[in-house]
């Protein structure tokens, strides 16, 4: 995929150059999956979102699945085990597979970006659009949260199964180099006795 708004960027793959926002698909399972290595500029959400369900439609795709990241700041406290995934669907089909999946239909919210865009776009031309919603960290990578999403996908998709374990285990490291690097900021911090400068 490309434009003339994204970025003039090649990433490079075992020697190869490669668009950095792509599409993937198997023919074998009936998925495609669209990936994004930079996060385009917010006035392009629209253009984007309406050319993935063109895309989808030109494909005769029966549903688009878009993940969707709740913002939480990076030095928040410990975040809990579990965490809480919300979906959202333009049809009573979507709400009814997320019903299915044991996935919490959000009630009210907004939902910005690309997925929010997606899902009106969905709902104004009667197509199957599900949003999935989890907090997440927004300016680190954030494999905990990507595992919850890759989780739910594997619920609402029987034809495929994912191992989602290389993430929390990813999910882990980050989280445990985050931890060394608050406790250290935290002794940089610490307030000067008094009158220690005058």
């Amino acid at each position: 995929m490309d434009s003339a708004w994204f970025p003039p960027v090649s990433m490079i793959y075992a020697h190869k150059p490669k668009f950095p926002a792509r599409i993937y698909a198997s023919e074998r399972h009936k998925i495609a999956v669209c990936l994004s290595e930079f996060t385009p500029s917010t006035y392009l959400d629209r253009f984007i979102a309406k050319s993935i369900l063109s895309w989808a439609q030109e494909q005769k795709c029966s549903l688009v699945i878009t993940p969707a990241g709740v913002p939480i700041l990076e030095h928040s406290p410990e975040r809990p085990e579990k965490l809480f995934l919300q979906g959202v669907g333009t049809t009573e089909l979507t709400r009814q597979k997320l019903n299915e999946a044991k996935i919490h239909l959000l009630e009210f919210g907004a939902v910005p970006g690309i997925s929010g865009a997606l899902l009106n776009e969905g709902r104004w031309n009667n197509f199957d659009v599900i949003a999935l919603l989890v907090e997440a960290y927004h300016e680190i990578p954030d494999a905990r949260a990507a595992a919850v999403i890759v989780e739910a996908i594997d619920k609402l998709l029987p034809q495929i199964q994912l191992d989602v374990s290389p993430l929390y285990n990813e999910a882990a490291r980050i989280e445990s180099r985050l931890k060394t690097a608050r406790e250290q900021a935290k002794q940089v911090e610490a307030p000067m006795p008094p009158g220690l400068y005058g």
